[in-house]
């Protein structure tokens, strides 16, 4: 496999080659396609649901801090234009601090495969869906191709920040539902994590289209390609999600409606 030089020479050991990604991403896929269920075939789900508060607490501070970061970085720093959003030079005065936010990004999507393991030792079958498998694999896949073709930073970075205050929203709505019955039935507030989630691909989107049109920004094309095109993948998969789940649902007895929403809940970033 080629291993193309990071067009940053001051990348993070896990993009500087595509040999960390691949293997994760391939005993990600092993485990839950094919040793996990395996595994669990004769065994009784676990119950995981003090190491799943931990998880949520985890992923609650930790986003917390992205988001912090990357809200000072973009509204309190002298970085980007938001007409032109390129990566800042490599001798910008802020680009360690430009590197270091994305690489907590980066690593946070590998953490996120964390959730569809929960899923396959629990034996929560129904929630391995295409979409949660698909956009967490390709959300833990970009980060390499980005970082070497492209480097840190750039359109993508406001797109970072936005999901990380997506991903504090959804997994304080996780844990406040794991310590409290009342909030897990509170389903009218559980779909509006998936319009979040819509809303910031769309936000993304409205950039992508004026970076794009913008005949003075030398902006990076592949990446932009990229994004172009994953990104209304996103916004359709989402809102056939929401479609299906929050408007066609035939109507149910509540404990039916709470017991099919748990199943169908995509906890994705």
């Amino acid at each position: 496999m080629l291993s193309p030089t990071p067009i940053d020479p001051h990348t993070h050991p896990l993009y500087a080659t595509p040999w960390p990604t691949v293997v994760i991403i391939i005993a990600y896929f092993a485990f839950v396609l094919k040793l996990g269920p395996e595994f669990m075939k004769d065994r009784k789900p676990y119950d995981l649901r003090g190491v799943i508060k931990a998880y949520n607490i985890i992923q609650i501070l930790y986003n917390l801090y992205g988001l912090y970061g990357a809200v000072r970085f973009l509204f309190f720093m002298d970085t980007y234009d938001i007409k032109c959003l390129k990566s800042l030079p490599l001798d910008h005065p802020h680009k360690d601090y430009e590197r270091y936010l994305c690489n907590i990004y980066g690593i946070n999507k590998f953490m996120d495969l964390t959730e569809t393991i929960f899923f396959v030792l629990r034996k929560k079958d129904k929630q391995l869906t295409f979409l949660h498998l698909f956009h967490h694999s390709i959300m833990a896949s970009i980060g390499y191709i980005v970082v070497t073709i492209h480097g840190y930073g750039g359109l993508l970075f406001p797109a970072c920040t936005l999901n990380a205050f997506v991903h504090v929203v959804m997994y304080t709505y996780y844990y406040l539902s794991s310590v409290n019955s009342s909030v897990q039935k509170s389903i009218w507030w559980k779909k509006y994590i998936t319009l979040v989630q819509l809303a910031q691909f769309v936000i993304v989107q409205v950039l992508i289209i004026k970076t794009i049109s913008n005949p003075n920004c030398n902006y990076a094309k592949l990446p932009m390609g990229i994004c172009f095109i994953f990104n209304p993948i996103f916004i359709g998969l989402f809102s056939h999600f929401y479609i299906k789940t929050y408007i066609l649902s035939p109507k149910k007895s509540p404990k039916k409606d709470q017991d099919s929403l748990n199943s169908k809940e995509e906890k994705v970033n």
